[in-house]
C-alpha cells in the first residue's frame, strides 16, 4: 500500500467547524433555524445528498443553491480575515510520506478552485499527486464515486488505497468503494457501527505514520 487518500476539511485543515458555523447563519437569513444536530449531520455531504438533507429538513421550497452561496461567502469572509489552520500532525504526516516514497492525492467535496486556494496557501499543495473534486463525479460523499474516481486516475485499486477521513459521511464513502479508511474524528467521534468500517483510528494525523512502518 503506497497510496493515500486525504480528505480535506477537517482532515488536513481545519475547517468543519465552521460549516457547523456557517449553515446555520444563512440558513436563518433566509428564515430558517437549523439546529447542531442537524449541521452536523451535513459534513462532507455532497451532491445529490446535500439538496435532498435540507430539503427534507426545511421543506420542498427552500432554494438550496441560494443558501449554500450564502454559506459559502460567510465561511470564506472568515477565512479570508483569519486564516486556516492545518490540523495536528498533518505536515509531520505529509513530509514523512513524501520522504519515504508514498504518493498522496485529495479527494474533496470543496471545488478546486477552493481546495487549490487553501492548500496552496498553507504551503501544502506539492505533497499531493492528484486533486479530486466531488464537481467531477456524479454524486458525492457519502456515495463511493469519488473515491472510485480518485482510484481510477492513481492508477490504483481501492483495497490498495488508505483513505483518511473525518467525518462519517466521509467514512461510509471511502469504505463503500474498498479503501482501507482511517479516521481522525472532528467535530464527533465515531459511532460504534462506523468503527466496524474502519481500519484505524487515530487521535491524530501524524500517528498514521505507525500504520504504515
Amino acid at each position: 500500500m503506497d497510496t493515500i487518500i486525504f480528505d480535506m476539511d477537517g482532515t488536513l485543515i481545519d475547517t468543519e467547524k465552521y460549516y457547523r458555523i456557517f449553515w446555520p447563519m444563512a440558513l436563518k437569513e433566509f428564515g430558517y433555524e437549523m439546529t447542531d444536530e442537524q449541521a452536523l449531520s451535513m459534513r462532507s455531504l455532497g451532491r445529490p445528498f446535500a439538496p435532498a438533507r435540507l430539503q427534507e429538513m426545511f421543506g420542498p421550497e427552500l432554494d438550496y443553491a441560494a443558501v449554500r452561496e450564502r454559506r459559502k461567502a460567510l465561511m470564506e469572509e472568515r477565512l479570508d480575515r483569519d486564516g486556516i489552520a492545518l490540523k495536528p500532525g498533518a505536515l509531520e504526516l505529509l513530509a514523512w510520506l513524501k520522504a519515504h516514497g508514498f504518493r498522496a492525492a485529495i479527494a474533496t467535496a470543496t471545488d478546486l478552485q477552493r481546495t487549490e486556494k487553501y492548500l496552496g496557501g498553507l504551503g501544502i499543495r506539492d505533497y499531493f499527486e492528484r486533486m479530486i473534486s466531488a464537481t467531477m463525479v456524479q454524486e458525492g460523499k457519502p456515495s463511493p464515486d469519488i473515491y472510485l474516481y480518485a482510484c481510477e486516475q492513481l492508477g490504483r485499486k481501492p483495497q490498495d488505497c488508505m483513505a483518511v477521513e473525518d467525518s462519517p459521511n466521509g467514512v461510509l464513502s471511502a469504505a463503500r468503494a474498498g479503501c482501507r479508511v482511517v479516521m481522525v474524528p472532528d467535530q464527533t467521534d465515531a459511532e460504534p457501527e462506523l468503527e466496524k468500517l474502519l481500519y484505524a483510528k487515530v487521535g491524530r494525523l501524524d500517528e498514521i505514520i505507525g500504520l504504515l512502518s
